[in-house]
């Protein structure tokens, strides 16, 4: 079973950065993608951006591109820079990995929480106007 622990929350002003981190480990367990969610009190949650380890593509969706980028690192961590930020980004983040999901342009827009298998504890983003 695989395990994520994110990091890196905490609060910003509008127009600040902060990078999340998600340490991804689980000796059987390879996931095929990884993904940050966001959910803002009173709303769903929501996928933000989506990286498959087998190829390194990433997609984001429209509210973040330009402003978020997803990455990763050769010691199965996942990283979430975010530029910009803005108040409409408050919101509890989450990190998410599933063993079947592709990242794709077309389908991560629409992604359900339920299509990812695994999920991080979360780690908190407060942006102040």
């Amino acid at each position: 079973e695989v395990q994520l622990v994110e990091s890196g929350g905490g609060l910003v002003q509008a127009g600040g950065s902060l990078r999340l981190s998600c340490a991804v480990s689980g000796a059987t367990f390879e996931p095929h993608a990884i993904a940050w969610f966001r959910q803002a009190p009173g709303k769903e949650r929501a996928g933000v951006s989506c990286i498959n380890r087998s190829d390194g593509t990433t997609v984001h969706v429209d509210s973040v591109k330009g402003r978020f980028t997803i990455s990763r690192d050769t010691k199965n961590t996942v990283y979430l820079e975010m530029n910009n930020l803005k108040p409409e980004d408050t919101a509890v983040y989450y990190c998410a990995a599933d063993s079947m999901y592709y990242c794709s342009a077309d389908d991560f827009p629409h992604v359900s929480a339920s299509d990812f298998a695994s999920w991080g504890q979360g780690t908190r983003v407060t942006v102040s106007s």
